[in-house]
């Protein structure tokens, strides 16, 4: 099926109500894989990082990372979960050249945490409650190039290579119950969902979360009913969706393509599938497996986890302030309105404006940079605002030089210019390019006159009551003045020396 063939999106929801279920997969930031002592660190030569366990030796024996259980505890209770008292792992059984033991480890019927929620808001502050069926501990799979074709997928390639590298890196699974009665607005949902979810991640410190680097990844199950009926339709599951606004179209793209098979009297099959970020359709990828087909059992070298009651408790007290919260005090202590607070959000500037704001700048100031001068220099060059060369510390200065007057706004852009082309901190970009703003009253006075001299048709406007015309001359001033000086104070002395009252 191709885009074309889609029905619209409004004809979908005249007919469907759809129903979702979403699986998100977070990379732990361990400094050791999940059941093995081997580096996490990525971007090693292939198959650098590997053992007898995470290659799945024979004999070789796995021990669980202490560091995963304690993320996979936070991560349930900032879910609102309950932690099991009692859980164990279980072996996943299925065969993929990436995963050398021929099974995962992963946990089935007795999750960690299982039994909680997020509440989500929309573009609009509505807020949507997503119930959480579980949340459970995992390891990664290895990687496979496929070689020789033309979309580097496996059909087509030649032959493939495997990097056993990510095998045994530890994960946590979260999934939703079904996710229904957001009719029109499920894709938003979707969106919104993954987007506190991640944020709700990078809050605990746990993973970096970071979407296009694989760190953090979503599987868009969706199914779809005649409306007014309960009966869950047959679901398709789109895998490994990594970034936000492709967790919308996804969705977006499997309610048209479901209601179109189904409204033409077809058939849904339950299957995986791959999204294409070029167009935002999906293709079919293998037939999906049902739990029974993979065959769990207990993992027999692996003890039971036991959390403590009082070890739980210790680390519900040590949760940070949740995402959602965070926001809504920053909103009202920065004064803003909800639709900036959600573009704030939206490019990944909320921590950067308070490391900011803490390193002395005025809230205001920290986010008139970030959403502004850096904003536009993160997108000419397709980078994220933390990935630029410049640090809170060194915009706070910048802000700190323009209230005091040493810098205008134009020369601010400049110091910024200098910082991340890498010329040095601000002070010093400041003192290699002379921006210093123009302050001596003596050399000010000098070039307005100069200026109204040159411009006496200007000047003489001026002293008729056209008090508009001095922008032309405070124009002049600061041409002459390479824009250093103080316009504000260039156009108190145009006034003064014209003898005209501002």
């Amino acid at each position: 099926m191709t885009v074309t063939d889609l029905v619209s999106y409004e004809d979908a929801l005249a007919s469907y109500d759809p129903v979702m279920g979403l699986e998100v997969h977070v990379e732990l930031g361990t400094k050791t894989k999940m059941f093995c002592g081997c580096s996490t660190e990525l971007k090693q030569d292939a198959n650098s990082q590997t053992c007898p366990v995470c290659l799945g030796l024979p004999g070789a024996l796995p021990v669980v990372n202490e560091i995963g259980v304690e993320s996979a505890i936070k991560i349930g209770l900032a879910l609102n979960c309950e932690i099991a008292e009692w859980c164990r792992f279980a072996r996943k059984n299925y065969f993929y050249p990436d995963m050398p033991k021929n099974f995962q480890t992963s946990q089935y019927d007795e999750p960690i945490a299982y039994n909680g929620y997020l509440d989500v808001q929309l573009e609009d502050g509505e807020i949507f409650r997503v119930q959480i069926e579980r949340a459970h501990m995992e390891e990664d799979t290895g990687k496979s190039t496929h070689v020789g074709g033309a979309t580097g997928r496996i059909q087509g390639a030649s032959h493939s290579l495997l990097d056993y590298n990510r095998a045994g890196i530890p994960l946590i699974e979260i999934v939703t119950k079904p996710i229904e009665g957001a009719g029109a607005r499920a894709p938003e949902v979707a969106k919104a969902y993954v987007a506190e979810l991640r944020e709700l991640i990078k809050a605990l410190g746990v993973s970096e979360a970071r979407m296009e680097m694989g760190q953090m990844r979503c599987d868009v199950n969706l199914s779809l009913r005649p409306n007014g009926t309960e009966t869950f339709g047959t679901r398709s599951e789109t895998k490994n969706v990594n970034s936000l606004r492709s967790v919308e179209r996804a969705a977006r793209f499997e309610i048209q393509r479901h209601a179109a098979v189904l409204s033409s009297g077809g058939t849904i099959v339950q299957e995986t599938r791959h999204f294409h970020e070029e167009d935002g359709s999906t293709t079919a990828g293998r037939i999906k497996d049902n739990a029974e087909d993979y065959r769990y059992f207990p993992e027999p070298d692996l003890v039971p986890v036991a959390p403590a009651r009082e070890w739980v408790e210790e680390l519900r007290g040590g949760l940070p302030e949740l995402p959602r919260l965070r926001r809504n005090r920053l909103k009202e202590e920065w004064g803003v309105s909800e639709h900036d607070m959600q573009s704030i959000l939206n490019a990944g500037a909320v921590d950067l404006i308070v490391a900011t704001t803490d390193a002395g700048a005025p809230s205001d100031q920290a986010r008139k940079w970030w959403m502004g001068e850096l904003a536009r220099n993160a997108n000419e060059t397709g980078r994220g605002l933390d990935e630029l060369p410049i640090t809170p510390v060194q915009v706070a200065r910048v802000a700190e030089l323009v209230t005091a007057g040493d810098l205008n706004d134009k020369l601010a852009r400049q110091v910024i210019e200098g910082v991340l082309a890498g010329e040095g901190d601000p002070d010093t970009v400041v003192e290699k390019r002379g921006l210093k703003v123009v302050s001596d009253e003596g050399a000010l006075g000098t070039a307005v006159d100069e200026a109204i001299a040159a411009n006496a048709a200007i000047a003489d406007k001026i002293r008729g009551g056209k008090v508009a015309a001095a922008g032309a001359l405070v124009g002049a001033v600061m041409k002459a003045t390479r824009g250093q000086a103080d316009a504000a104070r260039v156009r108190e002395l145009i006034l003064e020396k014209l003898g005209v009252e501002g």
